[in-house]
């Protein structure tokens, strides 16, 4: 309740909205932080987010690969690795416990 979730994805903006929907995640993602990195790149969408919600926050960028683990190394947030359910559920008990 205390976090607001931003995706950044590498399809175009259209076909990660769409997928946000097929995969029944449209309650979760508000249009205006959902971002694509097909032409400007991961890096510089963190960099509008920063921009966007200041640095009071605290960003957690999770992700499957080592794009994602460079891009946040780069910025300094931590990065929670996402491969398995119970990674999922590890993160989920991360934030209430305010770990991160």
């Amino acid at each position: 309740k205390n976090c607001i979730n931003v995706l950044v994805t590498t399809c175009p903006l259209v076909q990660g909205l769409s997928k946000i929907l097929l995969h029944g995640l449209g309650d979760l993602f508000d249009i205006e932080n959902v971002y694509s990195a097909t032409k400007i790149g991961r890096e510089n969408c963190f960099e509008r987010i920063h921009t966007r919600f200041g640095r009071k926050p605290t960003y957690v960028v999770i992700g499957d690969g080592r794009d994602e683990e460079l891009a946040a190394k780069q910025l300094n947030w931590p990065f929670w690795r996402i491969n398995e359910h119970q990674n999922l559920t590890a993160l989920v008990h991360a934030l209430d416990w305010q770990f991160l």
